[in-house]
């Protein structure tokens, strides 16, 4: 049987096909941030099913559940069996959450994830919205989830672990003499003022937000938002915060300039790179059409990171 995780790494190679090889011709104003999605107003119902299923065990484990298989499933329904006493999440926010999943017509577990703390990754509460609600975090919920062509009827239980900003919130630093210069908006959304003269010839990282979480190794897969714009006029040609939701990269598929500036790095913090020609999309002519001879500026905020599996 197949069943579906919460979370596909489909925004990877989303962000892979920006920051690897980026979209051509999209330069474009900076765009305000779209107000965040309420969480409240997209949860699914409670429904019959969904209430009727038992569940045994502590939030944080995978659960065991009593149900009357088989059950029919006609519309996903959401049923909170445990009230957390955190704060609820909202839709600026990223979240951590475990799901224990069993076949809805037998009963059976069938999966069972991010219960390893170590291994899960914070994902946008916007994409699980529709599950998870507007939850208080240390809540435990029943999600009963109908076929569909692609997977069989399932029973979800899902453990809404943590909860954190879906922004950079890191300890200011300096910046750095020579450096473009970056303003945030009251959402955090940037805008960059790239200097004058000619552009470096090496890659440049300066921090400007220095985090407190866990640092970016080689090949983690690392969610993050972000803004570029070209050094040679100041435009944005793409940028996370305008399409309203941060994505995921892993590092090891990114350009080297862009990995240079994430490994290492720590999770919580806002980095500013300038990225030459030779570690983005090599010399020639710059043009309209693609990033050909462009040296890059990127605005990344560093908001959770998972080790490479």
């Amino acid at each position: 049987m197949r069943t579906r995780s919460l979370f596909v790494l489909s925004a990877v190679a989303v962000a892979t096909l920006t920051l690897a090889g980026c979209t051509a011709g999209t330069d474009t104003p900076v765009e305000p941030q779209p107000e965040p999605v309420d969480l409240c107003a997209i949860a699914a119902p409670s429904g019959a099913v969904s209430d009727a299923v038992a569940v045994t065990g502590p939030v944080g484990s995978p659960a065991s559940v009593t149900l009357a298989a088989p059950l029919t499933i006609s519309s996903t329904e959401r049923t909170v069996v445990v009230e957390g006493e955190g704060e609820p999440i909202d839709g600026a926010s990223l979240v951590d959450y475990a799901m224990t999943v069993f076949d809805a017509a037998t009963g059976q577990q069938v999966r069972v994830q991010g219960y390893d703390a170590t291994s899960a990754l914070a994902v946008p509460a916007a994409t699980v919205g529709q599950f998870l609600g507007c939850a208080t975090v240390g809540s435990r919920l029943v999600v009963a989830v109908p076929e569909t062509d692609q997977d069989a009827a399932s029973v979800w239980v899902l453990d809404v672990l943590g909860a954190q900003p879906g922004r950079a919130t890191g300890a200011e630093q300096e910046p750095v003499e020579g450096m473009p210069e970056v303003s945030l908006d009251e959402n955090g959304v940037p805008t960059v003022t790239v200097p004058g003269g000619e552009p470096p010839t090496e890659t440049e990282v300066a921090v400007l937000k220095k985090g407190d979480g866990p640092a970016v190794a080689p090949g983690d897969t690392v969610m993050l938002h972000y803004a570029g714009v070209r050094w040679s006029n100041g435009v944005v040609f793409d940028s996370s915060w305008a399409a309203g939701s941060p994505t995921a990269v892993v590092t090891t598929d990114l350009i080297a300039g862009y990995r240079e500036a994430l490994e290492g790095q720590t999770v919580g913090s806002q980095v500013l790179v300038v990225i030459p020609p030779t570690d983005a999309y090599g010399e020639g002519e710059i043009n309209d059409e693609d990033l050909t001879g462009e040296t890059l500026v990127f605005v990344v905020d560093i908001l959770a990171t998972s080790p490479a599996a």
